[in-house]
């Protein structure tokens, strides 16, 4: 393989490779209050004797940058890559490993377990700093580090551009030649062909680097999608073409390290695709970074299992948790997945160091691939970094405070809301036709699914029976004689479709016992109501349900007087329901009963329907 094509083969697979500019090979200077003890290096191979070791060292340094020759005690000489820090040696290992470009039993040492360096001759990398963020890598280079988090070392970008000196590889190979060039490949080099056939989708077996029938098929396969000659060997502008392909997709996402030290935490992010934005307590919140669509929560806030608990709850009620996915709730932990039309969401927090810490990853729908990649790095590097948590007024002053917002972010509102009420000790609930109709989902009170019993489209009834059993504090008494003519009437019902906690009763008085056009079965009441009230009970001074709110029953194209509204009388909805097998209870006219005592029976039979889309 060229020297061209090693540099691609180490830019596209190692994702969150964070190596040594070339300069700093070069640098023997002393790193600046940096402790030797403090740096963490990789350990990939051990070799018995110092020529073995130059051998080996000199073949991993024609494809990845930082390599370095130490002894390591005794007769044994090791291949180290590094200085890193911490973290970054931690991303650095799982990402080379997983490449394929390093031994599966490669392992992080320290700088006190190395002796004498044999390579580079007359470097000391014992004396070199840790890699520090560049501007073009930091993950938010245009803010000021005091509102960004203190980072670490973000991925450098290998220098992959063609040495002026390299020649082209040949534009045509034979099957022999192209086999010829293929034996000049390290195991190393094969695994890495391996791993970006299995990316693209051609290879499902192990990575080994041995190209037994199963990766001829996948190179034969790749090679008929692209119009080549499906030899089963690729020639070196395959070779080159494939791994350069995996290198774009690679870098389109720029996964690298990031630590905040006020959230106290550490992870991975796909830094090209995402950007730093602002606090805003319990979250660090990250936007999208040109159209990419991605988005990143950072979870962090002191608290216990109450907190965890509370904090369970609250996220799934936020349009970035799709409802439909899979929950898991644990002592300690918790993970949420949804995904819609849209996007897909994973979410993870647990109880770490006495705080809450986790993260949100948003991801467009229809790009699995990348997310599924971004993701696994984000689980595999997230860590506290101790008891220190984002303050609980972190990013209020710049907080735009809104009922419709948690913490910056969008709270889940249904299409419609309207009213209902429970008509016996089971549950089972009455409401407008018109707030239940076409709905993908139906929930009551925002907390209990529902399903449609029966619909009567001629009066505009609906039956909805809710999934889990209810048993409410109060369901209707259904007034057994017509009400009197001008006597008072409430309306219990959630004018404001939700906004409000509990129903609201509108006053007024039964104006007439028929609809504008004689209808017998409709009653004219003189009350202010609003959208939100349709469906809901139609109270008398006693507490008696005289029927049920309709919506607006203007006819097109002419506007009522203010203040008129129409209800469905109790005879109408007590058939509806004896006619799909729930009694009705009936009750005789009684003495007005205190308005505190009203209201309260009011609400305990009211609920709040919504239609959700």
């Amino acid at each position: 393989m060229t020297k061209r094509i090693a540099a691609a083969l180490f830019t596209g697979l190692a994702t969150s490779l964070i190596s040594l500019p070339a300069t700093a090979q070069q640098d023997t200077r002393a790193a600046s209050g940096t402790q030797a003890e403090n740096l963490f290096w990789i350990q990939i191979e051990a070799q018995p004797t110092l020529a073995e070791a130059n051998d080996r060292v000199r073949s991993y340094a024609g494809r990845l940058d930082g390599v370095n020759g130490f002894r390591i005690g005794g007769n044994w000489y090791g291949i180290i890559l590094g200085p890193y820090t911490e973290d970054a040696a931690k991303i650095q290992l799982r990402s080379l490993k997983n490449a394929g470009l390093i031994p599966r039993d490669s392992f992080i040492t320290y700088s006190n377990k190395l002796r004498q360096q044999f390579w580079p001759v007359g470097v000391n990398a014992l004396g070199t700093e840790p890699l520090a963020a560049s501007a073009e890598t930091d993950t938010a280079s245009s803010t000021p580090s005091s509102a960004a988090g203190d980072q670490v070392a973000s991925v450098a970008q290998p220098n992959t551009s063609t040495p002026q000196t390299q020649p082209e590889p040949p534009r045509f190979e034979t099957r022999r030649e192209a086999l010829n060039s293929e034996r000049q490949l390290d195991r190393a080099q094969r695994k890495a062909l391996q791993v970006a056939l299995k990316w693209e989708g051609y290879y499902t077996a192990a990575i080994d680097g041995a190209f037994g029938a199963g990766t001829r098929r996948s190179m034969a396969a790749w090679q008929s999608d692209r119009g080549y000659d499906p030899t089963g060997v690729l020639t070196t502008r395959q070779r080159d073409e494939l791994l350069t392909s995996f290198q774009t997709i690679i870098a389109s996402m720029g996964i690298r390290p990031y630590e905040d030290q006020k959230a106290g935490i550490s992870v991975a992010i796909p830094g090209a695709m995402v950007e730093f934005s602002h606090y805003e307590a319990p979250f660090v919140h990250f936007d999208t970074k040109e159209d990419s669509g991605v988005r990143v929560l950072l979870i962090s806030q002191t608290g216990d299992q109450n907190t965890l608990y509370g904090l369970y709850d609250i996220l799934q009620s936020l349009e970035i948790m799709p409802v439909d996915g899979p929950r898991q709730r644990r002592d300690s932990s918790f993970t949420i997945e949804g995904t819609d039309g849209k996007i897909t969401s994973y979410t993870q927090a647990e109880l770490v160091d006495g705080t809450v810490k986790g993260f949100t990853l948003i991801w467009p729908v229809g790009d699995e691939k990348r997310r599924n990649m971004v993701l696994g790095d984000m689980k595999a590097s997230f860590a506290s970094l101790g008891p220190q948590a984002l303050a609980d007024n972190a990013g209020l002053d710049a907080a735009t405070q809104s009922l419709d917002l948690v913490s910056g972010l969008d709270i889940r509102r249904p299409n419609l809301s309207r009213s209902g009420f429970f008509v016996d000790g089971q549950g089972m609930i009455v409401t407008t036709a018109a707030a239940v109709q076409e709905c993908a989902r139906i929930t009551i009170d925002d907390a209990y699914d529902a399903e449609i019993v029966a619909l009567d489209d001629a009066h505009g009834l609906a039956l909805l029976k809710p999934k889990d059993p209810l048993a409410p504090l109060a369901h209707a008494a259904f007034l057994s004689v017509d009400p009197r003519l001008k006597s008072d009437v409430a309306v219990a019902g959630y004018s404001f479709e939700g906004r409000l906690s509990a129903p609201s009763l509108t006053y007024g008085s039964l104006s007439e016992l028929e609809g504008l056009n004689g209808e017998n079965e409709l009653n004219r009441l003189t009350l202010a109501a609003l959208p939100g009230d349709a469906g809901g009970p139609v109270l008398d001074a006693g507490g008696a349900v005289t029927g049920m709110l309709l919506p607006n029953q203007a006819p097109a194209g002419r506007s009522l007087p203010e203040g008129v509204s129409f209800a469905l009388d109790a005879a109408s909805i007590t058939k509806f329901l004896s006619d799909n097998g729930v009694t009705a209870q009936a009750t005789d006219p009684v003495a007005s009963i205190d308005p505190v005592d009203l209201n309260a029976r009011a609400a305990d039979m009211t609920v709040l329907v919504s239609c959700w889309n």
